[in-house]
C-alpha cells in the first residue's frame, strides 16, 4: 500500500465477516479499530491482526448512548477513521403473522439504525477532510423480496436504500459509499437468531450448502470496496438473480416462489397471544455478522 497509513473502523469485528474484513484491511497496512459488543472478541481480533496500532473497542450499535461512547473512545484513543465498515447485525426469520413488535424493534434498531448511527457519527469528519469511505454490509435478503425473513429483509433493504441515497448525497465531496449484499455463506450470524426455528433450520442448511466460503466473500467485498464499486454482490449466484429481478420481474417471482416453498408454510397463530412489550431503549443486544 502506498501513501499515508489509513485508519479503519469495523463494527461486529469480533467474529465472522467483520473479523475477516479486519484481516484484509490489516494485511494492506491499515490500522484497524475492532468494535464489538463482546469485549473479549474485539480484543482477540485486534491481537491476531498483522501489523501494529490495532485497537479493540466495545459498542452496542443498537443504542444511541452506546454508539456515542464508541465515537468518543475512538476519537480519543484511535483517531478519526478514513474507512467505516458498518457490519454488526443480528439475524431473524419467520412469517409476518408470527412476528412480534419486540423483534421488529430489535432488528430495525440494530441492522438499520446501527448503520445510521455509524454514518452520522463519522461522516462529518470525513466531509471536513474531503475524503473517506463508508462500507455498509447489507444482505441479498434486502434485494430478494423473499418470504420467511420479514424483519431481516426489511431492515437490510433499508440499508441498501440508505446507501443509495447517501452515495448521491456525497457525490463530489471525496467521500464514497459501498453496500455489500451477500447471500448465504458460512458465518456465525445464526448464533443470535430470533424468530421462527424452522426458518433458522432452513437458513442453516443453506449456509452449509453454500458454494461461497467466508474468506472468498471477504476477499470479494474488500477488493470491490477498495476499487470504489458501489453495489457489491459477493456470493456467486446473486448477480444473475439480481439481473433477473430487474429485467424479468415476473419470471424472477415465480422462481422465487418455487425456491422458497418450504418457507411459505401457514403460520401458527396463538389467538390469546398479547402484543410484545417494547424493549428498553438501551438494552444490549447480541450482534454478529
Amino acid at each position: 500500500m502506498t501513501g499515508e497509513r489509513r485508519k479503519v473502523l469495523i463494527t461486529g469485528a469480533g467474529s465472522g465477516l467483520g473479523r475477516a474484513l479486519a484481516q484484509r484491511y490489516a494485511a494492506e497496512g491499515c490500522a484497524v479499530a475492532c468494535a464489538d459488543l463482546v469485549p473479549a472478541r474485539a480484543v482477540e481480533t485486534a491481537a491476531t491482526l498483522p501489523g501494529m496500532d490495532h485497537q479493540a473497542f466495545v459498542v452496542d450499535v443498537g443504542s444511541d448512548s452506546g454508539y456515542n461512547a464508541l465515537y468518543m473512545a475512538v476519537e480519543q484513543h484511535f483517531g478519526m477513521p478514513e474507512v467505516v465498515v458498518n457490519n454488526a447485525g443480528i439475524a431473524s426469520g419467520g412469517p409476518m403473522a408470527n412476528t412480534t413488535m419486540s423483534e421488529w424493534h430489535d432488528v430495525i434498531d440494530i441492522n438499520l439504525l446501527g448503520v445510521v448511527r455509524g454514518c452520522r457519527a463519522f461522516l462529518p469528519a470525513m466531509l471536513a477532510n474531503g475524503r473517506g469511505h463508508i462500507l455498509n454490509i447489507a444482505s441479498f435478503a434486502g434485494l430478494a423480496g423473499a418470504p420467511g425473513m420479514m424483519s431481516y429483509g426489511v431492515a437490510k433493504a433499508g440499508v441498501v436504500a440508505l446507501s443509495e441515497q447517501l452515495r448521491a448525497e456525497l457525490h463530489g465531496t471525496g467521500v464514497t459509499v459501498s453496500v455489500a449484499c451477500p447471500a448465504f455463506f458460512q458465518t456465525r450470524l445464526l448464533e443470535n437468531f430470533i424468530g421462527n426455528e424452522s426458518v433458522k433450520d432452513v437458513a442453516a442448511t443453506m449456509m452449509e450448502r453454500s458454494p461461497d466460503s467466508l474468506d472468498a466473500v471477504a476477499d470479494r467485498i474488500f477488493a470491490a470496496s477498495e476499487r470504489g464499486q458501489f453495489m457489491i454482490l459477493p456470493t456467486r449466484n446473486e448477480a444473475a438473480r439480481w439481473r433477473m429481478k430487474r429485467w424479468f420481474p415476473e419470471r424472477y417471482f415465480h422462481k422465487l416462489l418455487k425456491a422458497t416453498a418450504t418457507l411459505r408454510q401457514p403460520a401458527r397463530i396463538e389467538p390469546s397471544a398479547a402484543p410484545a412489550e417494547q424493549p428498553q431503549a438501551d438494552t444490549p443486544h447480541k450482534q454478529v455478522e
